[in-house]
């Protein structure tokens, strides 16, 4: 049975932020969609956890935007590179296993597991853990990849044939993760998904044709969301409020 390699993560360093031959670009450019919508679901201060933060793409925007930040990640390599990043300085960034993380119960307003799930063999571990750390109304955000033959050929092979240095076994297919599954895992933690919504490539701009003929990721790459779920997908689950 293959196993996801984490382990190029430690490998990255300032390529998390200058490489355009490797799929941390896709990332980058997800995260240019990505990060705004989370942020406008947020109250103009709140506490927010960053499970699995990588090189901080989401905890920098959401620092400079005054919220109280911390981030977590196994990667020691990718939490240097999230702190030489910050340019607030008020991160906080802890080396830890998501599942197990070293902080108090209800102690956050968000909690955020973005190109996470789809990484670890115990998703709902994660999402257990996420309900644990969140205050009752906190929001769970996530972004992961439904296991359909569409995904397979759009997230695996499509990055290995148009991504240059796109590591093995970066993305397993059994790890991907069906809407229904997923929201089921929220429900029996306590979290009502309140919205899911599909993301993708920009199939039609001519970023994404120079992708698939240079096999490079252009900087003016776009990620646009869907109606569709059936390859990449984010969405928020909300903790139930104390009666």
């Amino acid at each position: 049975m293959k196993t996801i390699n984490n382990d190029f993560y430690e490998e990255l360093g300032d390529k998390w932020v200058a490489a355009s031959d490797h799929p941390i670009a896709l990332l980058r450019a997800e995260n240019r969609l990505r990060n705004p919508w989370i942020c406008s679901k947020l109250p103009s201060s709140a506490k927010v956890l960053d499970m699995g933060c990588g090189a901080g793409f989401l905890t920098h925007d959401l620092a400079r935007l005054g919220h109280e930040v911390i981030g977590i990640d196994l990667s020691e390599d990718s939490l240097r590179i999230a702190k030489k990043l910050d340019e607030t300085g008020q991160v906080q960034y802890i080396l830890a296993d998501v599942t197990a993380a070293p902080l108090p119960d209800n102690s956050f307003d968000a909690v955020c597991a973005m190109d996470l799930l789809e990484h670890v063999e115990n998703p709902k571990a994660v999402i257990q853990e996420a309900a644990r750390l969140l205050k009752p109304g906190g929001l769970f955000f996530f972004h992961t990849f439904n296991r359909t033959f569409l995904s397979w050929l759009v997230v695996i092979k499509g990055v290995e044939w148009c991504v240059k240095n796109a590591p093995p076994d970066m993305h397993i297919f059994r790890l991907f993760i069906k809407p229904e599954e997923l929201q089921k895992m929220c429900e029996d933690q306590g979290l009502q998904t309140e919205e899911m919504r599909g993301l993708n490539v920009k199939f039609s701009s001519k970023p994404f044709w120079q992708m698939v003929f240079k096999r490079i990721v252009p900087e003016d790459l776009e990620f646009i969301f869907t109606e569709s779920l059936k390859t990449g997908y984010s969405g928020v689950s909300r903790k139930a409020a104390r009666s």
